[in-house]
């Protein structure tokens, strides 16, 4: 019976302390992906979070630990919630998995409004040059991301779907350095638009390459000038 109940004590102990940690984690991550890595403090988190400081140190030795974990935490994220559930089925079309790759994206940053931006593209900008750790464990996503999508281009051309013309590692590389500047350019002007037309290029893009037209998005009508996202949402 003791063993028992020292068994439940651990265990309780065990998913508090995981909650507290993800407490940590949520608070730091919002204020992070608003204000920035350098200007978020360790009073900011302390404070967003409600965890003291002995708590906060217990499981992050310094803001520098934080930030790893930060890192790591969103690019699991991104991979559990976007990039693998995209790919997944390896019998699927490829050009339709680059395409719900895209809307995943874009309905994302719909769902922000446009705040925000792209988590790992903001930190990628703010800690390059700065931080030589981050720089690795960040770049590491984007190359993931990269050959995610070579690979299922070259699948496409050995199922015959794109064509030889179709250079899968460039043609990857442009997608995420396309749709990566799109979302910053959305932030900027909070326009969703500036994106959607941008997934729409993308998908268009794709189709030079295709062997069937049935999927071509050509007959999309683009967006004018003077037209909003919500009206053409509202038809």
């Amino acid at each position: 019976m003791a063993s028992i109940r020292h068994s439940v004590l651990m265990e309780t102990k065990s998913a508090k302390g995981a909650a507290t940690r993800d407490q940590i984690l949520d608070a730091a991550g919002r204020l992070i992906h608003l204000q920035g890595y350098h200007c978020t403090s360790l009073d900011d988190v302390l404070r967003e979070s409600g965890v003291g400081k002995g708590n906060f140190y217990y499981y992050f030795k310094s803001k520098e630990e934080l930030g790893y974990a930060i890192i790591d935490r969103l690019v699991r994220g991104f991979v559990e919630r976007t990039l693998g559930p995209a790919f997944a089925d390896p019998d699927a079309d490829p050009v339709e998995q680059i395409h719900g790759l895209l809307d995943r994206v874009l309905d994302s940053q719909r769902q922000r409004n446009c705040i925000g931006g792209c988590p790992m593209g903001n930190l990628a900008s703010e800690l390059s040059d700065v931080h030589e750790g981050f720089r690795k464990r960040l770049a590491d996503v984007f190359v993931a991301w990269r050959v995610t999508m070579t690979q299922a281009l070259r699948r496409g051309q050995a199922t015959g779907r794109l064509s030889a013309d179709c250079d899968p590692d460039g043609a990857a590389s442009f997608i995420v350095a396309a749709l990566e500047g799109a979302i910053l350019m959305s932030k900027v002007t909070k326009e969703i638009r500036v994106l959607e037309q941008c997934v729409q290029e993308l998908k268009e893009h794709l189709t030079l390459y295709s062997k069937s037209r049935a999927n071509d998005f050509s007959h999309v009508p683009r967006l004018g000038a003077e037209e909003s996202y919500d009206e053409r949402a509202t038809g």
